[in-house]
This record gives structure tokens, C-alpha cells and sequence, in this order.
């Protein structure tokens, strides 16, 4: 309960949101030592130098994305698959791309163990996304990219939303969320972030 409360004084009141948070069970995509840390409002580090983003910033990247019941979505940047799970809650399928192997394999054991089978793990290059299932209602991007990747551009569906951080790795940050429209791409700045790097290609061990 105090989960919730605390999303909502920060300003997340969309309620299938809310549900999702609480339906997913975030205590599994953290590591065992940091287990009474895992409803805490801030980001853990998981294998392979990567993090699970702090739950307020997933809730709001949620709640931005607009995801609906009969959408496509495409998550790139798969972590432990918390935010995937939390897509699958509100989307038809969801579509997750990792450049780490063991991070993919392990994150898609655990979402078929938590019974989320509407969600597909690949390991592969997310700059690229997954062409093969394109085009996508949503697009989200949980590392972040120095300019907006073309290939997920193309791969976003007319009147689609992609939400993603935008910067440098060692510079300031800003999630974007953009439209995809007839007039071309709408960008809207949200608030200030802070992601680990989007790399290309896709990681030779791990």
C-alpha cells in the first residue's frame, strides 16, 4: 500500500498503471542481497553492470507510453524484466531486446515462471529493435541514446509514442517522448533522467 501511495504523491494516477505496479511482484527481478531494497524508490544494480530502474521512473515512462490492451510493444533494453512485465499487464504482446545473453536468458525464465506469456525475450542488437515484428504501437527504450536511433523510428507505427532518455552517459539526461504523425516526429521533453549508456551491437560475453 505504501508503494502505491508513494507513486501517486509523485503524480502517477493513471489506474491500470497503478494496477500493473502493484500486480508485479518486483521482489523477483532483484538480486537476493538486495531484497529489502526492492520497493524502495531507487534504482538496483543487477548482472552485467546494468540497473533496475527505480519504480517511480518506470510507473511514469508506464504511464507517458499510453499502452493499450490491443497495442504491440516494443522494450528495448530488457534488464531483469521488470518493466517488460509491467508492459505485458497492459499491452497484447510485448517485445523485449537485450544485447546481453545472460541478462535475456535469465529475464525470460523469469517471466515465464511469474506466468507473463504474452511477452518474447530476444537477445540482439536493441539500436537495430526487431524489424520482423514492426510495426509497433510503443516503443520504449530503457538505456539511453546519444540521438533517436533510426531504425526504431522506422519500426514505430504511424500515430505511434516511443518514451526514451536522451543524453550523454556522463552528461545530463532527458526522457523524450515522441509522436509519430503525418507531419513528421513530435518531441515532448519530460523530466531528467539518469540511464545507463543504449550500445550498439550486440555484447560478445555475458
Amino acid at each position: 500500500m505504501q508503494f502505491l501511495l508513494g507513486l501517486r504523491r509523485r503524480g502517477i494516477s493513471d489506474p491500470a498503471v497503478l494496477r500493473a505496479m502493484d500486480e508485479v511482484p518486483r521482489e523477483h527481478f532483484v538480486e537476493s542481497s538486495l531484497m529489502d531494497k526492492a520497493y524502495a524508490d531507487q534504482a538496483l544494480p543487477i548482472a552485467c553492470g546494468q540497473t533496475i530502474s527505480q519504480p517511480y521512473v518506470v510507473a511514469f515512462m508506464t504511464e507517458q507510453l499510453g499502452v493499450q490492451a490491443n497495442h504491440r510493444v516494443l522494450e528495448v533494453g530488457t534488464g531483469s524484466g521488470y518493466q517488460a512485465a509491467i508492459l505485458s499487464r497492459l499491452a497484447r504482446e510485448v517485445i523485449s531486446v537485450e544485447r546481453y545473453r545472460t541478462l535475456a536468458q535469465a529475464a525470460q525464465q523469469r517471466l515465464a515462471a511469474l506466468g507473463y506469456d504474452n511477452v518474447e525475450v530476444r537477445s540482439g542488437d536493441g539500436l537495430a529493435g526487431v524489424a520482423e515484428r514492426a510495426p509497433y504501437a510503443r516503443i520504449m527504450v530503457t538505456a539511453a541514446a546519444e540521438i533517436i536511433p533510426e531504425a526504431l523510428l522506422q519500426e514505430l507505427a504511424k500515430d505511434g509514442v516511443m518514451v526514451l532518455p536522451l543524453g550523454p552517459h556522463a552528461g545530463p539526461q532527458q526522457l523524450v517522448k515522441l509522436t509519430k504523425g503525418e507531419q513528421g516526429i513530435k518531441q515532448e521533453d519530460l523530466i531528467g533522467v539518469r540511464f545507463v549508456p543504449l550500445l550498439p551491437g550486440k555484447a560478445r560475453e555475458l
